[in-house]
């Protein structure tokens, strides 16, 4: 999806493939989907997929969405993590969804603070 509408709203259909860049300008990965807290409406992560050829060898990580920058020149986001730190990440729980441990690990681990305020 390459957009560079100003508006300050988009529609989840139009976040779900959008290209994702490092902060030197380049492509490194593309939202699959987003996931949005029941109760809240708050967006929490961007399933992301980073690596591979044509949709082969991708890695697929949960990034807290705080991590990304919209950025409009772009048509895309942008984010400060490195291979090295997704790597690095906390691995995603089975129980991911209910897990309330891995989200607080993962949240520590990028250095953001949760969607859930504490």
């Amino acid at each position: 999806m390459h957009t560079t509408s100003p508006n300050t709203l988009v529609s989840s259909s139009e976040v779900d493939g959008t290209e994702v860049y490092s902060r030197n300008g380049d492509e490194i990965g593309h939202v699959d989907h987003i996931m949005i807290d029941k109760k809240s409406g708050t967006v929490a992560y961007a399933v992301m997929h980073f690596g591979g050829f044509l949709g082969f060898g991708e890695d697929t990580h949960h990034v807290p969405w705080k991590k990304l920058d919209y950025d409009v020149s772009k048509g895309g986001y942008v984010t400060d993590i490195t291979e090295e730190q997704l790597k690095g990440a906390p691995a995603r729980a089975s129980d991911w969804s209910t897990n309330r441990d891995w989200e607080q690990r993962t949240h520590e681990y990028y250095r953001v603070p949760p969607y859930w305020g504490l």
